[in-house]
């Protein structure tokens, strides 16, 4: 792999970190040297190194967990299955009284907070969203109307309720709400196609409303006030018939959510609320996998999860019943993954399409769940490998893509990494592909998905995994391996403690180029030493002739200042906090590092211009190695 000892290699920096830590750049080097002993570099055969870990089994799809329903008495089974087959609700629950007027049973008082900049942006008469400010009063509300993903979600499934409710009291909301209310319900008096009427939008929509209920209803507009609790029953009919449909699982839950929720806030409900929990069980048993992973790989899609049954929790208890006992199950189940991908400030990691969402809202959002717990360590379906080293924190996909079926913004991400210290962001993906339609433009989704927007290699600028349109993917990774130990050095070495290595291969490029790509990461303990040694091993038993092109690229974190070495074999890193950190790179095969542009999608949903390191070149159909070191100074 890699080693380090004294050589005549040295990192001089000639770019603008050449005036960051330190006044001679030269006593700071990284040598690498291949007769170098290093105990991380020799532990396979090195009897001073011991290992402990196991092999984790290959991931080729997420395994799912198996919810049931409540147990029910033979009446409300009989209640249910009449009630799926059509019998109306309000006939089922009262069958000898007359269906009462809509009307709200109780007020849920949710524990999710909203972004008070929206919230204000709204009072003062336009959305905010990403960073992207549209008028309201310019805002074509019909359900043909040109939108992008972000803003159907907003307008349409009125997830901007939250952010109102948090801006300020009722009082001084309510009227915005109303107005917006009123207008939307002059464009869609009735179910039609279009975004409006997804079983995603709807769901989102039915529950806000009955969420939010006293911004919408507290006003002294009774006209208003019975439209929109007609449109909320009109709404849950809807979705009773049309939420099998949903584009996928998270979708359907959502759906299944909403249903659960009108039966518990709705007259004569009973029947509908039956019907809603067993639907919610099973498309909750399809949406995970056993460690509580959701199937597209998303953190942001696990945040939604985690959102829809926080607030159907809050429902259950404003009607004073007790939620399924799967609910709170789920909950556990979801949270620790998330954790899993939250980096040393706090903030999300950037995987599968998503931006680097604020430590703020991920705190608030597990606060609200009710969820103590840590982050996952047991990684097996999720696939993130994560590594606390000290102030270090390595994340590491390790596991295949998503299906198509379970994706909105699948990206070829396989065998990328992040890695953090100390809550400075060192090593990115660029990310954002799921929140594009803000300032991030909808022109370069496709592009943040693919392999290239990654910090992994690339042969012959080919995904690894085909990224195709709408946010689905095609062929490619079908299976990782994975191994993962920790390695207990000799204290008679020099540099004893330990570290955590992680081995994975993919077999992405196999068919086309007759190559598996095979990537060690090796984390010190003191989390100040990152190792690494990407391989290209021959998946035939005859290796193909010629050459093709390679790329490994290494995203740098926002406001690190880079400057390679007069060899091009290094760089050095400034970071904001003052800190300086070298990379050195080896291998026979190896080229020349570059310096090359890149951009970041940060927590707000806005593009940041970073820079990546780029070693590229040919490399050989028989195989090749490429050892790279990233180290802090001083």
């Amino acid at each position: 792999m890699m080693a380090e000892a004294a050589t005549s290699d040295r990192l001089v920096a000639s770019g603008p970190g050449a005036a960051h830590g330190a006044e001679n750049f030269e006593n700071m080097a990284i040598p690498l040297d291949d007769n170098d002993t290093d105990p991380l570099v020799t532990s396979a055969i090195d009897p001073n190194v011991s290992e402990q870990g196991e092999l984790i089994e290959p991931g080729r799809a997420l395994a799912l967990t198996d919810f049931q329903p409540p147990k029910l008495g033979a009446g409300e089974k009989l209640i249910r299955l009449a009630y799926r087959l059509g019998v109306p609700g309000s006939t089922l629950a009262a069958p000898l009284r007359k269906p009462g007027k809509p009307r709200l049973l109780a007020t849920v008082e949710s524990q999710l907070v909203g972004d008070r900049a929206a919230g204000v942006a709204l009072r003062a008469g336009h959305f905010l969203l990403h960073g992207v400010k549209a008028p309201i009063a310019q805002m074509d509300w019909s359900s043909k109307a040109l939108l992008t993903p972000p803003f159907e979600l907003a307008v349409h499934g009125f997830t901007w309720l939250r952010d109102l409710a948090a801006c300020g009291p009722r009082e001084q909301c309510a009227g915005t709400a109303e107005r917006v209310l009123s207008a939307w319900l002059d464009a869609n008096p009735k179910p039609a196609k279009g975004a409006a009427w997804t079983v995603r939008t709807a769901g989102h929509r039915l529950l806000n409303w009955l969420v939010y209920a006293p911004l919408l209803l507290g006003g002294q507009d009774k006209h208003l006030r019975g439209r929109t609790l007609a449109a909320a029953a009109q709404t849950a009919r809807w979705l009773d018939r049309n939420v099998a449909k949903a584009d996928d699982r998270l979708a359907e839950v959502a759906g299944w959510t909403a249903i659960t929720a009108a039966g518990l806030l709705l007259p004569g409900g009973k029947p509908r609320r039956l019907f809603g929990e067993a639907g919610l069980m099973r498309a909750l048993g399809e949406l995970v996998g056993e460690d509580g992973g959701v199937l597209s790989r998303s953190p942001l899609d696990q945040m939604e999860a985690i959102r829809l049954l926080t607030e159907l929790s809050a429902c259950y208890r404003a009607t004073r019943r007790d939620a399924p006992d799967a609910i709170e199950a789920m909950l556990n189940l979801l949270v620790p993954p998330l954790l899993a991908v939250v980096h040393s400030d706090g903030a999300l990691g950037s995987w599968q399409g998503s931006n680097a969402v604020p430590a703020e809202r991920i705190a608030a959002l597990i606060e609200a769940s009710g969820v103590r717990t840590r982050p996952l360590r047991d990684v097996r379906q999720w696939g993130y490998q994560r590594v606390n080293a000290g102030k270090g924190l390595l994340q590491f996909d390790a596991a295949p893509p998503p299906l198509a079926r379970h994706t909105r913004s699948g990206c070829a991400s396989t065998l990328g990494l992040e890695f953090s210290h100390d809550g400075q962001r060192i090593i990115v993906n660029c990310g954002g592909a799921g929140v594009a339609g803000g300032q991030t433009p909808v022109r370069i989704e496709r592009g943040l998905r693919a392999s290239a927007a990654h910090s992994t290699l690339v042969l012959d600028d080919a995904n690894s995994t085909a990224v195709l349109i709408r946010g689905k993917l095609g062929s490619g990774v079908g299976e990782v391996e994975v191994d993962r130990r920790t390695l207990m050095l000799d204290s008679s070495t020099g540099k004893g403690g330990s570290a955590t290595r992680i081995e994975a291969s993919h077999d992405g490029y196999a068919a086309r180029y007759a190559l598996m790509h095979r990537r060690i990461v090796i984390l010190r303990d003191e989390g100040t030493e990152l190792r690494g040694e990407d391989l290209l091993v021959p998946s035939g038993r005859k290796p193909k002739r010629g050459k093709v092109g390679y790329a490994i690229r290494f995203h740098i974190g926002p406001g690190i200042e880079l400057g390679l070495s007069d060899d091009k074999r290094g760089a050095g890193l400034a970071l904001p906090d003052g800190s300086y950190w070298q990379m050195r790179i080896s291998g026979d095969e190896a080229g020349k590092l570059a310096i090359e542009e890149s951009l970041w999608i940060d927590g707000e949903g806005r593009p940041q211009p970073i820079q990546q390191l780029v070693l590229q070149g040919m490399v050989s159909r028989g195989g090749a190695s490429f050892t790279w070191l990233l180290k802090k100074m001083g």
